[in-house]
């Protein structure tokens, strides 16, 4: 067993980069802090005679606190009604202020970019959240994070690849997040929920298909006072809707739009073709608040 003064030694030379990865894992001060503080009494426990890289192995453990800690977080999350994630909390002051900025420093600045990443992080499963933020922020080998959430190289690969996907979709997203298509999918979602049938057959067009129903008429009526539970989101990049439970969609709203009406609504159920979609959830309008 390692002395204790070569342990804590070691843990505070390596504290501030811990607590970079707890924070972009987790996206909470609070929780960040939490999971440091919990990996400290791991490696109080832990045999550390066969350690050669300390500060590999303490963020193995971090990084560890913080996959079960994601993992609770999904299973105890019960989505309220069109409720949104919350917003980030502040991004924590750098241990060194006056001096250059360190990887760890900026990794945990970069969270200041707002809702939208947080938001895309959020839809990530815990292993591909886990695998993005070691990979691509902090540099840790496939290896090393598959050994983590007990899958290959390969595998682990491919779980980053998807995640970067969905994150850098968020630069794309934005566009896409302002276009007439999204206030037209935000204005119709609003009205249904609110069961306003005036408001729908503006929206819709003459001779707008819904499933099976035909007519604007009939598609308004069989929608107003529906979709309490859908959230606005990009479906590919394009504006839709989603029914969201415990980070993955149920069900997938799609809309056409022609000169500025909804000609076709769609329903896509089936979870194959859903787990292949990337999905973005997006800030309700505040009318959809109301």
């Amino acid at each position: 067993m390692v002395e204790p003064d070569w342990l804590s030694a070691r843990f505070a030379e390596h504290q501030d980069r811990l607590q970079a990865v707890a924070y972009r894992m987790l996206g909470s001060r609070a929780e960040a802090e939490d999971a440091v503080q919990e990996a400290w009494l791991r490696v109080g426990r832990a045999d550390t005679d066969q350690v050669e890289n300390p500060g590999a192995w303490l963020t193995t453990i971090v990084a560890r606190v913080c996959l079960n800690m994601l993992e609770a977080r999904r299973v105890r999350r019960e989505d309220a009604a069109g409720a949104l994630p919350p917003e980030p909390e502040a991004p924590h002051p750098s241990p060194h202020p006056d001096g250059p900025a360190t990887p760890e420093d900026e990794a945990v600045t970069a969270d200041a970019v707002g809702v939208a990443l947080m938001v895309v992080l959020d839809t990530l499963t815990p292993a591909e959240r886990l695998a993005f933020v070691l990979h691509d922020v902090f540099a840790v080998s496939f290896a090393e994070i598959g050994a983590i959430i007990d899958r290959s190289p390969a595998a682990t690969r491919q779980l980053a690849s998807r995640a970067r996907r969905r994150v850098q979709g968020t630069a794309d997203a934005t566009d896409a997040a302002r276009s007439p298509k999204r206030a037209i999918v935000a204005a119709f979602l609003a009205a249904a929920r609110d069961g306003d049938f005036a408001a729908l057959l503006e929206l819709l067009d003459p001779d707008a298909v819904a499933l099976e129903i035909r007519g604007a008429h009939a598609v308004a009526a069989f929608f107003a006072g529906r979709a309490q539970a859908a959230r606005l989101a990009l479906v590919d990049g394009a504006p839709a809707a989603v029914w969201w439970h415990r980070g993955r969609a149920n069900a997938v709203i799609t809309f056409t739009v022609a000169e500025g009406k909804i000609t076709r609504i769609a329903v896509d159920t089936d979870p194959g073709r859903l787990r292949d979609l990337d999905v973005v959830l997006l800030p309700a309008d505040r009318r959809e608040q109301q």
